[in-house]
């Protein structure tokens, strides 16, 4: 089976050969790919991957970068194309013509692209002419996205521009345009191709609505391979120590925590939030000053408003290792996003055994029960309860986990039995196989798998 691969980046032993650095982000890929490598002998799977690369690394506008790279034992050929990976809003048509060199030299069998966020994916499916032999896989959905971007902000936080905001015409109403602008693109892309992969309600929804004939399969996650091992345990973390994987947007839902914590705190003095990532509040020097976003400044002004100045710990960009350390070291996981497919942080904590509390948002139920895996509580909802009760359902929630010890005990087993059950390396890596099968031998799917 010839495939080619479409990603948002290069894969880590493709950015060593190239010179470049490595991104944590997308371990999944990164994890399949492997397995794909390390049993090429047995699969036939002639792989390649294309992804954006540098523009120093090409010979000007179009062009394509070709490199044969060796990993885990197994060859694959990888191309890099130009794109503007920091305004994927605006779509540029040579892409296509980028797709068709790749498409010419690789003769691929059938196109796999991982997510819609980009426009790579829409040229790929203009370009590529066998449109029932394109695979996407969907990571998250921009259109659904830009509609809970808001997230309860006050209006005044909306509608304000930072100094930033307005070098970079980068406020929050202009950044929640960007996301509907490539809600358009990846509404295309989704129309035109002819098979789709998710693993949530929410996606399937999502997929039947844009692309009612394309075949949809289920296709779960396989998460970075360090997840794979280790426990969390109770004795060996900080109490009350609340960690987020992320939170330098919107959507990521920081501001409910901060609005969340001091109800915590009236119980719980010593609770602390960690947080990894960029950190948008900073503010020390001129220089810091001036790239404050306005929803940067709203959270330092939440922060100073509630005197919270020793209880938020901004803990910067982590490795995946230093995510594992962190997750392993806090006493429990929170995922307050506005919007989410199925959040791999989340299953990544979940992998761990260690205690979670949840938005009920997009998808997160799909790979999350409540009551047995942790706590889910209302998130944000379009015209729903608004900042103060939602962020009031998560203070609830944090206390209810940590106030019942032998609960939180049983959450923890039942959650890593699930994430070991959907994020099974072996299993995803067989469906994967047996859905390209099935693509590019034109098979139907037997059963009922193509349910999420």
């Amino acid at each position: 089976m010839r495939i080619l691969w479409l990603c948002n980046l290069i894969l880590p032993a493709i950015a060593q050969e190239l010179g470049l650095e490595a991104s944590n982000k997308e371990g999944w890929i990164a994890g399949l790919a492997h397995l794909m490598l390390r049993h090429q002998g047995e699969n036939q799977v002639e792989l390649a991957v294309a992804a954006p690369v540098p523009g120093h690394l090409l010979q000007g506008k179009g062009s394509v970068l070709r490199r044969e790279v060796t990993v885990e034992g197994g060859r694959l050929v990888f191309y890099g194309f130009g794109e503007d990976t920091d305004h994927p809003h605006l779509y540029d048509e040579s892409l296509e013509e980028s797709m068709r060199q790749i498409f010419r030299e690789f003769e691929p069998q059938m196109i796999h692209c991982f997510g819609t966020e980009y426009p790579h994916t829409l040229a790929a499916c203009r370009a590529f002419p066998e449109k029932e032999k394109i695979l996407i896989t969907i990571q998250g959905l921009c259109a659904p996205y830009a509609e809970a971007y808001l997230a309860d902000l006050p209006e005044i936080v909306i509608k304000r521009e930072t100094f930033r905001d307005r070098l970079k015409k980068d406020g929050i109403l202009a950044q929640k345009e960007k996301f509907r602008l490539r809600g358009v693109m990846e509404k295309e892309a989704v129309s035109l191709a002819g098979n789709l992969g998710g693993r949530t309600a929410w996606d399937l929804h999502y997929a039947k609505e844009w692309n009612p004939s394309a075949r949809y399969f289920v296709m779960k996650e396989t998460l970075r391979s360090n997840f794979y091992e280790g426990l969390w345990s109770k004795e060996n973390c900080e109490a009350h120590s609340i960690f987020l994987s992320q939170g330098d947007y919107p959507i990521k839902g920081l501001h409910y925590v901060l609005k969340a914590l001091p109800t915590v705190l009236r119980q719980y003095g010593d609770a602390k939030v960690y947080l990894a990532g960029n950190r948008i509040t900073a503010h020390k020097t001129w220089k810091e000053k001036l790239k404050l976003s306005s929803y940067g400044k709203y959270l330092l002004e939440l922060i100073r408003q509630a005197h919270l100045e020793d209880k938020v710990v901004f803990l910067g960009r982590l490795t995946s290792a230093q995510m594992k350390e962190q997750y392993l070291k806090s006493s429990v996981f929170v995922c307050p996003s506005s919007i989410e497919n199925s959040p791999n942080s989340l299953g990544e904590a979940m992998l761990l055994g260690m205690p979670c509390v949840t938005a009920d948002v997009g998808g997160v139920l799909s790979i999350f029960t409540d009551g047995e895996d942790g706590i889910a509580y209302p998130g944000f909802r379009v015209n729903g309860e608004g900042l103060e009760k939602t962020s009031e359902h998560l203070a609830n929630a944090i206390i209810k986990l940590w106030s019942d010890p032998e609960k939180e005990k049983e959450y923890c087993k039942n959650a890593r039995e699930h994430a070991l059950r959907n994020h099974d390396q072996a299993k995803n890596y067989e469906r994967t196989l047996e859905v390209y099968a099935m693509i590019i031998g034109g098979s139907e799917e037997n059963g009922s798998r193509n349910e999420a």
